[in-house]
């Protein structure tokens, strides 16, 4: 499938994963009102499939998310090693999604406080989402020597039926840099192997979200029954919240840009809005590359050399809004279900949100959600039920997911460069 064709399904599959899930509330709420043939029997088969669909998602996230961290960290490091350009990108990279990410736990923690969920409404959704694994045990319950211990799995096997993910994290992250010290005849085919089990999973993957408006369909048909239309109003809250912190984020790049790209807010703010736009439109890093190409060298002072190294580069490694919307996914779910955000548990989210963005770039959206979010739930003892509805209205959030990280790219290139921008009076007069 080329790349362009797997855009548009995605994109068509958005609009009917979102029409699935108005429809299914509404049915669900016209069953309540006025009954479903079949009684409770139907409500169990419809119910039973949506959990069936959502089963087939969750048994390829441990394959998928080690193979991909592994051929994610392989990747970096070839790109590192090409010379000290790319390692510098590599370092700003690396600090930039570190800050994003105690900005992200931050925020998120912050706009609960000022705008918390509604209960009721909080209870009303979760009515038809929670199984009979809908609470996990928290990872903060057992303590921080608890917490340490799990780091590093004494059984990987053992950890992977256990849906210990934050052990399988570590461990794939360690054997990731551990490929990279073996002689170029080892490593290779260990890479190729990897990366063909992570093609494998997302074949799947795609397979399953086929049938994305039907299981979605399925699971909010349960929580439309239970619930009528009163869970509509916290999806549009979740939409928000996440929202707000990309938003922010995006305010702060431009901060970040002035203060360490030495480049004035204007002169920045003027040569992103082409890139901001296309981003917007598409919401693909890699339609929105030439442009951000072309401004960056004209408008931003930034060297030929620097832009066609830096910019490729950010686009296939670097993805600084993932850490902050994924978190927001996850702090929000904790909320919906009142689960305590220790700082353990905030930390462990934290780590396999930094490590789960490093091989997740360029996946589909909806693919993306799932590979990303579900293992950062797992590793923080959060229930993965209510995340197909999640799923249906990201819409919106992911808009400014891509806005924010073509604005971080920008921003990226701009640091590498160093120089000031304003010593470049070619790039000066483009203004």
């Amino acid at each position: 499938m080329t790349r362009s064709r797997t855009a548009a399904l995605f994109s068509s599959l958005s609009l009917w994963v979102l029409i699935a899930l108005i429809g299914g509330l509404a049915a669900g709420a016209a069953a309540q009102a006025y009954g479903i043939p079949g009684g409770t029997g139907t409500v169990a088969l419809v119910e039973g499939l949506g959990q069936l669909w959502l089963n087939a998602l969750r048994m390829t996230i441990i394959p998928l998310v080690f193979s991909l961290l592994v051929t994610g960290i392989a990747s970096i490091a070839d790109a590192a090693a090409t010379g000290r350009l790319a390692l510098k990108a590599i370092v700003v990279f690396a600090l930039l999604l570190v800050g994003a990410t105690v900005y992200g736990i931050l925020a998120s923690l912050g706009l609960h406080a000022i705008w918390p969920i509604d209960p009721e409404g909080g209870r009303l959704l979760l009515a038809g989402a929670v199984s009979d694994e809908a609470v996990r045990q928290n990872l903060g319950g057992g303590g921080f020597s608890a917490f340490l211990t799990s780091l590093a799995p004494a059984n990987p096997i053992r950890a992977a039926a256990d849906d210990a993910i934050l052990g399988i994290v570590v461990f794939a992250v360690v054997f990731g840099f551990a490929t990279t010290r073996l002689s170029a005849r080892l490593r290779q085919p260990l890479t190729l192997f990897f990366e063909a089990v992570s093609e494998t999973m997302i074949v799947i993957v795609h397979w399953v979200l086929r049938a994305a408006p039907f299981g979605v369909f399925a699971l909010s048909l349960g929580v439309g029954l239970r619930a009528g239309l009163g869970a509509a109003g916290v999806l549009g809250h979740y939409i928000a919240i996440v929202s707000l912190a990309l938003i922010g984020l995006i305010l702060l790049t431009y901060v970040v840009a002035v203060v360490f790209g030495r480049v004035t807010l204007g002169r920045f703010a003027r040569a992103a809005a082409p890139a901001q736009v296309v981003a917007f439109s598409t919401q693909s890093s890699l339609a929105c590359l030439p442009v951000m190409v072309e401004r960056a060298i004209d408008r931003l002072g930034v060297s030929t050399a620097t832009a066609g190294l830096v910019l490729p580069l950010a686009v296939a490694v670097f993805r600084i809004t993932s850490t902050v919307a994924n978190l927001a996914v996850c702090i929000y779910v904790a909320h919906l279900y009142g689960i305590p955000l220790t700082p353990g548990v905030l930390f462990a989210g934290g780590v396999a949100a930094l490590a789960i963005s490093v091989g997740t770039v360029g996946l589909p959206g909806q693919v993306s959600f799932f590979a990303s979010i579900a293992p950062i739930a797992l590793a923080m003892g959060l229930p993965l039920d209510v995340l197909p509805l999640l799923l249906a209205v990201e819409v919106v959030p992911d808009i400014f997911r891509t806005v924010g990280n073509v604005t971080a790219d920008l921003t990226a290139a701009r640091i590498v460069e160093g120089r000031d921008a304003a010593a470049d009076p070619e790039a000066a007069s483009g203004i």
